[in-house]
């Protein structure tokens, strides 16, 4: 099956440099997007019912950009100056660099991995001497909190966004040979808004590792998954997939 049409789970890019569209100009394919989470923030007030002072900590660890925005979002509402000697730690490459929307980065130490928790999790421990706080999603995943409490890492994590099910109902999932999802709040968006869907020869691609086991405990089939010692981005593992697919079926068409 030729791969001609894949549908990302995340909103449109709002610039047109967007690496999506140079994977569809470059292999022929067309790339649509439709959001399948809402995240909605947690107001400080609610914050506050937590009981967890930021300032306590000297190190921040984020596992998305959404959670970058929704700290430096309460920072501000809350009106706590975050000092120049914080850390951060961020679980890839382009999470470390989003904080130049917040942040001068030469002014900061900032460490990241490279999509991967285990990594992650080594550079944290290489800094165990610091007391780490955690911005997350009422739906996050528990892995890195039971890592960090089985080597002892202190932290405090705090509830700073919720995410719900956006409608997508209206979408036809028969149209799309790729869908391409982020998290595991996506699967459950595709289960809620198709309680009866069959993946038939729909491919599947997730990234990161909370999102690939989403997939196979809702009982369908990864067919792509990424970060990859081969594939350390979506983009590339999408391409290679879709060279690789592309190719064997012009062979059987000749």
């Amino acid at each position: 099956m030729k791969i001609k049409k894949i549908l990302v789970s995340q909103p449109k890019p709002e610039s047109d440099k967007s690496p999506y569209y140079d994977l569809a100009k470059k292999n022929g394919v067309e790339v649509e997007f439709r959001q399948f989470i809402q995240v909605e923030p947690i107001s400080s007030k609610d914050f506050r019912t937590q009981k967890v002072n930021i300032l306590d900590h000297s190190g921040i660890v984020f596992t998305s950009k959404i959670a970058i925005d929704h700290f430096f979002r309460l920072v501000k509402e809350i009106r706590i100056t975050i000092p120049e000697t914080m850390k951060y730690f961020c679980n890839s490459e382009s999470t470390a660099f989003y904080l130049q929307k917040y942040i001068v980065f030469r002014k900061r130490k900032i460490f990241h991995s490279e999509g991967k928790l285990d990594e992650l999790l080594d550079i944290i421990l290489k800094h165990r001497e610091e007391k780490y706080f955690i911005p997350v999603s009422d739906t996050m995943n528990q892995e890195l909190c039971d890592k960090l409490d089985a080597n002892t890492i202190a932290y405090s994590k705090a509830i700073l966004y919720k995410t719900i099910n956006s409608n997508i109902s209206d979408i036809k999932t028969g149209d799309y040979d790729v869908m391409v999802f982020f998290s595991p709040q996506g699967i459950s968006s595709l289960k809620s808004n198709f309680p009866d869907f069959e993946q038939n020869g729909l491919v599947i691609a997730s990234f990161g590792s909370a999102t690939a086991k989403a997939v196979e405990d809702a009982g369908l089939r990864l067919d792509i998954q990424a970060p990859m010692p081969e594939a350390p981005s979506m983009i590339m593992a999408l391409e290679q997939y879709i060279k690789r697919i592309n190719k064997d079926s012009a062979k059987k068409g000749k």
